[in-house]
């Protein structure tokens, strides 16, 4: 596969949104949890973390509408009501003041021009989660951080991973516009697993989103319909 310099090719991404955190039942009232220390802070095992996700790059397509499912490229085609449904349950639940104390984090016309891949390293990450996927679920959901680190392979694939949390999530990054990466990747559960499926494996696993520059130092992943939780999750990156 070529460099992502090179060309604009597919780039490898892993990213997990968070769960309720395991040290504690899920809120009932309506209310944010706690910002407490996350139940599982440390990176796992090196072992733990495969060089890549099983399927290898996804077939090797530099075109996500080749990856992705029909099912999932409809959930990306309905991005702006995802957007718009999310934050308006949300601030109709009682979270106005919340969402807004996010600022560009939660505007869907945040997204900057250039550099839309962070450099290799570590990162500081965090979900939210807007709306809520089923009758009378939370419409707000703030998570502390956790840890993400990129690397840049040899071949040119960015390597996103979500190393804590209990919704762990490994994909790939395509070349879509000068604002935008189409995210499409899976999810790992819970402690007891190691790996990360491959997109298409486990169907309820699957997930598609757009990855954006929204500051000097600050990315999004943003998950349309997502099929756990929420409406709208945001993955924020930060150094």
């Amino acid at each position: 596969m070529r460099t992502f310099a090179a060309a604009s090719l597919a780039v490898l991404l892993a990213a997990c949104g968070d769960s309720p955190p395991a040290n504690g039942p899920a809120p009932v009232d309506g209310s944010v949890p706690p910002a407490a220390a996350p139940s599982d802070p440390s990176p796992p095992p090196a072992a733990d973390t495969p060089a890549a996700p099983a399927g290898g790059e996804q077939g090797g397509s530099s075109d996500w509408h080749e990856v992705a499912s029909s099912a999932d490229a409809s959930r990306l085609g309905r991005l702006d009501q995802a957007w718009r449904l999310g934050r308006a349950e949300a601030e109709d639940k009682g979270f106005a003041d919340e969402v807004e104390a996010l600022g560009p984090l939660v505007d869907p016309n945040a997204a900057q021009a250039g550099r839309l891949q962070p450099a290799p390293g570590s990162y500081r990450c965090r979900s939210i989660k807007l709306g809520s996927n089923r009758p009378g679920g939370l419409g707000y959901l703030e998570y502390p951080f956790f840890r993400c680190t990129i690397e840049l392979t040899p071949g040119g694939d960015l390597i996103l991973t979500k190393t804590t949390g209990s919704q762990r999530t490994r994909g790939l990054l395509y070349p879509d516009t000068d604002r935008r990466l189409v995210y499409v990747g899976a999810q790992a559960w819970g402690s007891d697993e190691t790996g990360y499926p491959a997109y298409g494996q486990m169907p309820e696993r699957d997930q598609i989103g757009v990855f954006e520059r929204i500051g000097s130092e600050r990315w999004r992943l943003v998950l349309p319909w997502p099929k756990q939780d929420s409406k709208l999750e945001i993955l924020e990156l930060t150094r």
